[in-house]
């Protein structure tokens, strides 16, 4: 039946348009990453913290401000949700102007998504790693945690986090669901 929307991998259906579902999901993850990128970006606290350097005297009260780009781990991070950002919205452009006509587009597209789950749980991993961290400390390097004091760095730290791994979570679907069409055709 010719004119029968029959899907295909890739998100593109044999009619020769993009999957709704698939720019859906292309338009979360944008709006995720996008989110996550913002609330890192913004991220930042300024605390007066007593430092004491000799016991015998007072501590010097001194203001610090934890910021996101002071750790390349968190920068990192911030790249990673800005690069997933940009090429969601590129990716959900090429699906609507081209929708669905080059197969061999669809097929890198489908690669480079691939790229983009790497990337982004490759930057949630080490955001995670600083955020335990600064929750924990290590005492073993004699690092001091630093969430009880910067609290709210931390917490907003947290929901960046969240947000950019709903949004890797989107695009490892966007890899799964070809998969699961391909599997399914007869």
């Amino acid at each position: 039946m010719e004119g029968e929307h029959k899907s295909s991998s890739y998100g593109v259906t044999k009619a020769g348009s993009v999957s709704v579902c698939d720019l859906l999901m292309r338009l979360l993850a944008l709006t995720l990453t996008l989110v996550a990128a913002i609330v890192i970006g913004l991220d930042k606290q300024t605390k007066v913290v007593p430092i004491k350097f000799i016991d015998s005297l007072p501590p010097l009260h001194v203001p610090l401000t934890a910021k996101w780009n002071q750790m390349s781990a968190i920068l990192y991070f911030f790249v990673a949700n800005a690069i997933a950002c940009t090429y969601a919205a590129l990716s959900l452009l090429v699906g609507v102007v081209n929708r669905g006509k080059s197969k061999g587009l669809w097929i890198l597209i489908v690669v480079l998504d691939a790229f983009m789950v790497a990337l982004l749980f490759s930057g949630n991993g080490a955001a995670a790693a600083a955020g335990v961290l600064g929750y924990k400390g290590n005492s073993h390097v004699h690092w001091n945690k630093v969430c009880n004091v910067f609290d709210k760095f931390c917490h907003q730290m947290a929901a960046s986090i969240a947000f950019s791994l709903l949004g890797s979570l989107l695009f490892l679907l966007l890899l799964l669901l070809p998969v699961v069409r391909l599997h399914r055709r007869p």
